[in-house]
C-alpha cells in the first residue's frame, strides 16, 4: 500500500495544561492558552513546514491547538480546517485533573479497551484518527497535508497509518511520543 499524500504531523505548542500537568479534552475546563514558550516553538516549527509545501492544514477544535495553527497558517499562508476527529482523547471525568491522576487510573488495564467513565479508550481515538485518514485519501492525491493534534491522537493515526502500510503487525504505544511543537512526516 502506498499513501496518496504526504502527512505532517505537528502537535500543539506548550500550553498551560502542559506546564500544570493537567489534562485537558472538551469541554475545556480551564482556559488552556499556549504559553509563551509554546508560542516561540510553534514560530520554529514553522520555519521547518516552510519547506513542505503544505497544500492544506486540519486541526483539533481546542484552543492550544487552534493557537497553534493560527500561527502555522499566517505563517504559510493557508486555510486551515477543524475537524472533531482529531480532537484531544476524550479523558471523562477525568478532564481537568492531574495527569497523574489520570495515569493511575491505567495502571494494569488495557488502554485501547478500557477508558475514564464518559470518555475514550485508545482504540475509540484510533478509530476517529483512522476514518479521518481514509476520508483525506479518498478526497484527495498528492497533497501536502498538515495536521495539527494532541499526543495521543497523533500517536495512534501514526502508528495506524504504518499498520496500514504493513509497516507493523499491531498498534502499540511508542516509546518516542511527540513532544509539543514537534513536526513529524509519514513516510511510504
Amino acid at each position: 500500500m502506498w499513501l496518496k499524500n504526504r502527512y505532517f504531523l505537528l502537535r500543539h505548542g506548550e500550553a498551560l495544561s502542559n506546564q500544570k500537568s493537567i489534562i485537558s479534552s472538551l469541554p475545556e475546563k480551564i482556559y488552556n492558552p499556549l504559553t509563551k514558550k509554546g508560542e516561540k516553538d510553534v514560530k520554529k516549527a514553522l520555519k521547518k513546514l516552510k519547506s513542505k509545501k503544505i497544500d492544506l492544514i486540519f486541526c483539533s477544535r481546542l484552543l492550544r491547538a487552534k493557537q497553534t495553527a493560527k500561527i502555522i497558517s499566517e505563517g504559510l499562508k493557508k486555510k486551515v480546517f477543524y475537524d472533531k476527529r482529531l480532537d484531544e482523547i476524550d479523558a471523562g471525568v477525568l478532564n481537568g485533573k492531574k495527569v497523574s491522576e489520570y495515569i493511575n487510573f491505567f495502571k494494569g488495564k488495557d488502554r485501547f479497551k478500557i477508558g475514564p467513565l464518559k470518555g475514550e479508550n485508545y482504540g475509540d481515538v484510533e478509530k476517529r484518527v483512522f476514518d479521518f485518514f481514509v476520508s483525506l485519501e479518498k478526497k484527495y492525491k498528492d497533497k501536502n497535508i498538515l495536521i495539527i493534534s494532541h499526543q495521543a491522537p497523533l500517536m495512534l493515526f501514526e502508528e495506524r497509518i504504518k499498520m496500514f502500510l504493513g509497516m507493523v503487525s499491531s498498534i502499540k504505544i511508542p516509546k518516542d511520543r511527540i513532544k509539543t511543537a514537534e513536526v513529524r512526516e509519514i513516510k511510504n
